[in-house]
């Protein structure tokens, strides 16, 4: 029986890398108990990243318009909420516990912060 490589694998460079980057940053530099699972799932990650790109380009391989790519991507990994955002959505759920005149002078000077990831 002969191995065959599925068209989605890691370089080998890449796993020693992932294997490398669990490492403990102390004097010892331990391996994680869990090692196996941390390259397991970077391998998931990198594995679907590859997928998605591969999906993109064969939309505009096809003719489709230059947003179906970027809708995908937006759509298929999501950017976590910005501090702001998380900031917000906190005070929004401290609202009870707060003054009314306090609530809207915090509200307004996190809404007049940019908007930075």
């Amino acid at each position: 029986m002969t191995q065959q490589q599925h068209p989605i694998t890691p370089p080998p460079e890449l796993v020693q890398q992932w294997i490398e980057e669990t490492r403990s940053h102390d004097c010892i530099g331990v391996y994680p108990a869990d090692l196996e699972q941390c390259v397991a799932t970077r391998a998931a990650q990198w594995g679907a990243d590859q997928e998605l790109e591969a999906c993109c380009e064969w939309f505009l391989k096809e003719g489709w318009n230059s947003e179906h790519p970027t809708n995908l991507r937006s759509a298929r990994r999501p950017k976590p909420p910005s501090l702001k955002e998380q900031a917000l959505k906190a005070l929004d759920e401290e609202q009870a516990e707060l003054s009314i005149q306090n609530y809207k002078l915090i509200r307004a000077v996190l809404e007049s912060l940019p908007d930075n990831e």
